[in-house]
């Protein structure tokens, strides 16, 4: 771990940070801006080939998943199953809600960022069915995550939702304990309710409302907070009618109901329904940890970094802070790619948000390469060397770097200039290009 270096403590750096020193600050940032614009203008009909290819491999999931569930509780099924809604969410949802193929797909009437699962329980069943409601996690993860990465407001900072656990004064052991819970259940104790949260304070902010005197708008809404002390942001009935319980009725009850006819009919009785009901339950067990494995990971550790001010989208300090403050997995062929849900790309999915999954692929080996000419820590691990560092920053075993306050507070103001000259730049008339070809 660094220690945060003060405004007061001048020049002087950590040594993991010494790369700040000769770090060419405007360089990246124009290097950066320049190779979204040409990913982005590239975007087409092999992104939406490639988009089909992983739609086909997710539905393939569950369709074997669908056929297999209610023969007695197997890996088979759970697997299936549980790969099936890992994938729906981590690559469909995830990159559609972005709007990665706004401007790419032919089907503007779905594969839209304002379209996608968005506009009621139907429109959220068809498209993306999880414990988190689909406006709700937009808000959250598309919003105050990627546009806060690694600050207070981040509602997905492991370091801050888990100080209570960090902070408990019992041998690390005990601590590791809480693990298989949290691993295996955070989705929907955790992530559905604190989604939720994020939307409804949206809602106040956009109305003046103010946060009641006492209430941390940072601090994250789960089950235990809703259950033992509530919150003014919504009530459980209401938590549960619209968010949680179409998909605990739904997806575990009525999805598997047609195997109680097929049952009697094969002479079976409920023990069809029932089966398919055991591997639902199991299988939301083990997508959970997949997904925590995949997610959860990509943004912890004791190289990773925090930032203590905001700072504006698409500025050169954004560019930096999206690089420092996560990290890719392995890369490489579609099923290894598919198997982490495409979030192994997590440095060029902040750097730009909006793209597809492809150009993510064929963007990695060029922004490491432009990591390297900076000298910007670019950090890419396997993802289970990444779950340890994390597990080590929830137990409080380890620590997330701060960033130098001095360089942070700099390149904020340099962004300001930038933005400023933006503003003020006058267009350049035909006849002034003319003089300058003459001179």
């Amino acid at each position: 771990m660094c220690v945060p270096t003060n405004a007061t403590d001048g020049p002087k750096l950590a040594k993991c940070d010494e790369w700040i020193k000769t770090f060419d600050f405007d360089a990246f940032t124009a290097d950066m801006k320049k190779l979204g614009e040409e990913l982005e203008k590239n975007q087409g009909e092999a992104d939406v080939r490639h988009l089909n290819k992983m739609i086909m491999w997710s539905n393939m999931c569950g369709l074997v998943g669908l056929l297999t569930m209610g023969f007695g509780v197997g890996l088979l099924p759970i697997v299936a199953l549980s790969t099936f809604t890992f994938s729906r969410w981590t690559m469909i949802a995830h990159h559609t809600c972005h709007g990665g193929y706004d401007k790419c797909h032919p089907n503007k009437s779905r594969w839209n960022r304002f379209k996608f699962a968005v506009g009621g329980t139907w429109k959220r069943l068809c498209d993306w069915f999880d414990w988190m409601m689909p406006e709700a996690w937009n808000v959250e993860h598309n919003n105050r995550h990627h546009y806060c990465l690694s600050e207070v407001e981040d509602p997905d900072l492991v370091e801050n939702n888990l100080v209570e656990l960090r902070n408990l004064p019992i041998p690390a052991v005990f601590k590791w304990l809480a693990l298989p819970f949290i691993t295996t259940t955070w989705k929907w104790f955790y992530y559905a309710p604190n989604t939720y949260k994020e939307l409804k304070l949206a809602k106040w902010r956009k109305m003046g409302k103010p946060i009641p005197e006492g209430v941390i708008p940072s601090d994250a809404v789960t089950m235990r907070s809703l259950l033992l002390s509530g919150t003014p942001f919504y009530s459980l009935s209401e938590f549960f009618a619209i968010v949680m319980g179409p998909y605990l009725i739904i997806h575990f009850f009525l999805f598997p109901l047609p195997l109680l006819a097929i049952g009697e009919y094969l002479g079976k009785g409920s023990e069809m329904y029932m089966s398919a009901v055991k591997n639902l339950f199991l299988a939301e067990l083990l997508t959970n940890f997949h997904g925590f494995v995949a997610v959860v990971t990509n943004h912890a550790g004791d190289d990773m970094y925090r930032f203590r001010d905001g700072c504006r989208p698409y500025s050169g300090s954004f560019y930096l802070r999206q690089v420092l403050a996560s990290v890719d997995f392995w890369t490489g062929s579609d099923i290894n790619d598919f198997l982490h849900g495409y979030l192994n790309y997590q440095i060029e999915h902040h750097l730009w948000p909006s793209l597809s999954m492809l150009s993510y692929k064929k963007s990695q080996p060029l922004v490491k390469n432009l990591c390297k000419k900076h000298g910007v820590p670019y950090v890419q691990e396997n993802v289970f060397k990444r779950l340890k560092k994390t597990v080590d920053i929830m137990t409080g075993a380890s620590s997330m770097r701060w960033f130098p306050e001095e360089y942070e507070q700099k390149f904020i103001e340099r962004d300001a200039v930038h933005e400023a000259a933006k503003k003020n730049k006058k267009p350049v008339l035909l006849s002034d290009k003319c003089m300058e070809a003459a001179e």
